[in-house]
């Protein structure tokens, strides 16, 4: 996987703009989409918070570092050798700690990365820096705004510039250099439509990179998915000038798995990295356990919880388990969702509380004080539990709170 060349591009005095100095030649940006290996690097080992000496009230969140790195060389085999694959790192990697998954990712080979905000690209550079992978690309998602210049400047941030607006305030106004141009294809969310690539004009040379997004490629067999990636081939080639030679994206996870014709020159996956949905094949990444505070022995037709939504039909053994909707375990998930010990599956009984969630345990003579119970897991996977909860897996993830103590195993 090769990098794809330095962090800062040349660029032209757009016309009416202000002058400024030529940058050499040879600082002009152009990405490289090969699949060279990369020089191998050690991935620093996350810092490992000592364990309790005994039961702890604590819930656990183990993150498997090792697996996501599976998991993004496998989505790479996916494209042809010269396709890149970048690493979507948005939202803190997804809940999951960016500071801990750039540097093993990096150290895999991946040289591209995209973001959402400023600030998470300022924070995603000093961890990649630290790791030797400064010469790194971060791409920020939703674009450029004049306040976010200090930002994009000090980190060497790249812009994906959904407007004209955006693309008059990088390159007039602001700092110019090395940006994305991310075209609306169908979707009606951010991007530019044909009339206003029509008004683009000559591109200034420092574009390296048009992308797109598609809307329903969980569904692969949606008409759209199709549509859409004719309408981006045609508006890619309507750029003025360089149009048809820039480097395209248009595949996150799903448009990756469907296969080359959504390739094209990047892919950027982002949820399959972390053994979510749609990559069945994916390495499970995240185990999610919590302790059991108390059981108690509930008589036939007695309530447990809020609101006395669970009523004993039996007579029922209850585990109060030390987890809630305050660590991100979705509210909608009472009396739907499961648990499980031991491979036994333990049903949510009532609703889930702040800070707790009753079981039945009935049937689970494991079950005890101290026990640790699976919430996500080889018995219960993430998107097991999100769609208990009438959600995504992606929601489950980035929703997982400070509380837990996090364990990482290495790369």
């Amino acid at each position: 996987m090769s990098a794809p060349g330095g962090r800062e591009g040349g660029r032209e005095p757009a016309e009416g703009s202000e002058a400024l100095p030529a940058e050499p030649e040879d600082n002009v940006t152009r990405l490289d989409f090969g699949k060279e290996e990369a020089e191998p690097q050690a991935s620093p080992e996350p810092e490992v918070e000592p364990e309790p000496d005994g039961p702890s009230l604590e819930a656990r969140l183990t993150i498997d570092l090792a697996a996501i790195v599976a998991n993004w060389r496998a989505l790479d085999a996916r494209s042809a050798p010269e396709v890149e694959t970048a690493a979507v790192l948005k939202a803190d990697a997804y809940g999951l700690g960016a500071a801990e998954i750039a540097p093993a990712l990096a150290a895999a080979g991946a040289r591209t990365f995209f973001v959402a905000l400023p600030r998470e690209g300022v924070a995603l550079r000093r961890v990649l820096d630290q790791a030797g992978a400064g010469d790194a690309t971060i791409y920020i998602l939703g674009g450029y705004f004049e306040g976010d210049r200090r930002a994009f400047e000090d980190a060497m941030l790249r812009p994906v510039l959904n407007s004209l607006e955006q693309g008059e305030a990088w390159f007039r106004r602001g700092p110019g250099g090395a940006a994305a141009i991310q075209l609306d294809t169908g979707m009606n969310r951010l991007g530019m439509e044909a009339p206003e690539i029509a008004a683009l004009g000559p591109l200034p040379e420092p574009v390296g990179l048009v992308m797109s997004h598609l809307a329903c490629a969980d569904t692969p067999g949606h008409d759209m998915n199709a549509g859409q990636r004719t309408a981006f081939a045609s508006m890619a080639a309507a750029l003025p000038d360089a149009g048809p030679a820039l480097p395209r994206s248009l595949a996150a996870t799903g448009g990756t798995l469907m296969g080359g014709a959504y390739h094209f020159d990047l892919t950027r996956p982002g949820i399959g990295l972390f053994g979510g949905l749609p990559f069945r094949d994916a390495r499970p990444v995240v185990r999610l356990e919590a302790p059991i505070i108390q059981i108690r022995e509930v008589a036939t037709g007695e309530a447990v919880g809020y609101g006395a939504s669970f009523r004993a039909r039996r007579p029922t053994r209850i585990a109060t388990i030390s987890t809630g909707y305050a660590d991100g375990l979705l509210r909608a998930a009472g009396g739907r969702a499961q648990a499980a010990l031991a491979g036994r599956l333990l049903p949510f009984a009532g609703r889930v509380s702040m800070d707790v969630i009753t079981l039945d345990v009935t049937h689970c003579p494991e079950a005890a004080a101290g026990a640790m119970v699976e919430l996500i897991g080889p018995t219960m996977p993430l998107d097991t539990l999100a769609e208990a909860a009438g959600t995504i897996g992606y929601e489950i993830l980035t929703s997982l709170g400070p509380r837990y103590r996090r364990r990482y195993l290495p790369a």
